[in-house]
């Protein structure tokens, strides 16, 4: 008789997808936090991209109403609902004078992340190279990692003003480039990318054969201007898609909407991927997503000028305090140099352990960042304001 092994968990064989996961950042600093807060330790959170924010009353208002329609507790349709998607075509034209066709060249998603997976899975192969810009948003490199593709990293520096320098790059290693990411408003430096700088990466697009994504996670967030859409330059939609978020836009974070826009080939195949996914944007989420996206958008300028606000209060004091501040031209965030003598990890370290402020260590953003923090907005003001105080009180001369 055959004798088998008893079965246990050590048994089982993971996928190289699986063994290609690396931690999340974010999860990690959540983590720190709510153990130094169980000890008894007040601590102030700047650490994660969470917004604070509520959604408007007219957005809260048209969800309630769609909680209450009787066929919002079917399934959605797999695309996104019709009135979604148009509403996500009349923000295009109204806010980036952008015309798109709503049956072809959109499609709902729950967030950006949502979008991003969807996208990196049928663009990205073993070998494949991803380029995108350090610092950088993690998932970008995660997500690389996972599917066993390589990385192109541009890098950006502060007197550049975090852009990076696309024409650095060699011919032979665009000619390799599979997808680029774009991110502006960035995350983590707030940088805002100028029509020009858009239009150069839909030429390198073209001349060398890849595809671009625009992460437009927090549009409608700019500081003096607002970013534009890499949608609105001649030619873009031939190698582009867009990826918009109204998680920061609204304060919808928990409510998870979303869309992809731009070349209807990419559109269309993210959409094939999607339906196997089996995951819909919720119903009535969509309904109040549309309310959102035809409002007249002063509920997001009346986000913008508040995180504005915000900036100025934590950024004026740290400048004073001799503390390099990245001059940010949009998003949630406060881009800051580590004192000399120290790197973002050990700074990040030693505020939550003298200051109970938690930061973020720049260096999760990639090799550009590792001099460098990124503080959140996303708290009031006045815990805004009392963070600054406990930075100021552990400043090293």
């Amino acid at each position: 008789m055959t004798q088998h092994t008893p079965w246990n968990a050590a048994s089982i064989t993971f996928s190289p997808t699986a063994r290609a996961i690396g931690p999340n950042v974010f999860e990690h600093s959540m983590t720190m936090v709510a153990q130094a807060r169980a000890a008894g330790r007040d601590v102030i959170d700047l650490s994660v991209g969470n917004p604070d924010a509520y959604p408007a009353r007219f957005i809260r208002d048209e969800a309630v109403r769609a909680v209450n329609v009787p066929d919002n507790a079917r399934y959605a349709s797999f695309d996104g609902k019709r009135s979604f998607l148009e509403a996500a075509a009349h923000w295009y034209e109204a806010e980036h004078d952008v015309r798109l066709d709503a049956s072809k060249e959109l499609f709902a998603v729950e967030g950006a992340v949502d979008g991003l997976a969807s996208l990196f899975n049928v663009l990205v192969d073993a070998g494949d190279t991803v380029a995108f810009t350090d610092p950088y948003y993690p998932s970008y490199h995660c997500m690389t990692a996972m599917l066993r593709g390589r990385e192109l990293h541009l890098p950006a520096r502060s007197e550049l003003g975090f852009l990076p320098d696309l024409d650095a790059i060699s011919p032979e290693q665009w000619d390799d480039v599979q997808l680029l990411v774009l991110n502006y408003p960035n995350n983590p430096t707030g940088a805002q990318a100028p029509r020009s700088f858009f239009e150069r990466a839909v030429q390198l697009a073209k001349t060398h054969h890849f595809a671009i994504i625009h992460d437009f996670a927090y549009a409608g967030l700019g500081v003096d201007e607002q970013q534009c859409s890499i949608l609105g330059v001649d030619g873009a939609r031939d190698v582009a898609v867009e990826i918009v978020s109204l998680s920061k836009m609204y304060g919808m974070a928990g409510w998870r909407a979303g869309f992809i826009a731009g070349n209807s080939a990419l559109v269309a195949v993210a959409k094939q991927y999607h339906y196997q996914m089996g995951s819909m944007v919720t119903t009535f989420v969509q309904d109040a997503g549309a309310a959102a996206l035809r409002s007249d958008q002063e509920c997001v300028r009346h986000l913008a000028a508040c995180y504005g606000c915000r900036r100025e209060l934590v950024e004026a004091p740290l400048r004073a305090l001799g503390y390099e501040v990245f001059p940010a031209s949009g998003g949630l965030y406060t881009w800051m140099r580590a004192p000399a003598g120290e790197t973002g990890r050990s700074f990040s370290s030693r505020l939550l352990r003298e200051a109970d402020v938690c930061v973020l260590d720049g260096a999760c953003f990639g090799a550009q960042g590792e001099q460098w923090v990124r503080l959140s907005l996303l708290q009031p003001e006045a815990r805004l304001a009392q963070a600054v105080d406990r930075v100021r009180a552990c400043t090293r001369a």
